[in-house]
């Protein structure tokens, strides 16, 4: 199985991680070559479609996904987001966890889980311990920089104009 897990601790309110983690096109700024189109008006819900775009001009594949679970992080309550890629390219699903972790949820600081099945259909079953590696790496770096609110300008295609 290609899945791989990341845990990181951010000085952050969960509120406002679970904000940064959820802004579907700031990955396009934080995920090498690739760009975030939401495809639902409004803000995200269960039921929200999005696509990511990863390539360069004609060379690329795209990632459309759903959000199947959505519950933001509330006093007490974890956060939790479950998305379910869609495509041919690449299949698997996503969750994002993040809850408070100072004491009595007093916002100073949460915990945040991201953890990915990713599958790309062209690659054989025995290439998924490289591919959960590679995603652990790039999805590692995208987490911590979606947290500290930064940008790899330069790196990533952008984003197009959406909701979210």
């Amino acid at each position: 199985m290609s899945v791989f897990r990341i845990d990181r601790a951010t000085p952050l309110p969960a509120d406002e991680a679970w904000r940064r983690l959820t802004d579907w096109p700031a990955h396009g700024r934080v995920v090498p070559l690739t760009r975030i189109t939401v495809l639902t008006p409004g803000p995200t819900r269960t039921g929200t479609l999005f696509t990511a775009r990863t390539g360069l001009g004609p060379l690329g594949f795209d990632d459309p996904m759903e959000v199947v679970h959505w519950q933001p992080p509330a006093p007490g309550v974890p956060g939790h987001c479950r998305l379910e890629k869609r495509g041919r390219a690449v299949t698997g699903w996503a969750e994002i966890r993040v809850r408070d972790d100072g004491p009595a949820g007093d916002g100073r600081g949460a915990r945040v889980c991201w953890e990915e099945d990713l599958r790309f259909a062209v690659l054989p079953r025995p290439l998924d311990p490289l591919t959960a590696r590679a995603g652990r790496l790039v999805f590692g770096r995208a987490v911590g920089r979606l947290l500290r609110g930064g940008s790899t300008a330069g790196t990533g295609a952008g984003a197009d104009a959406g909701h979210g």
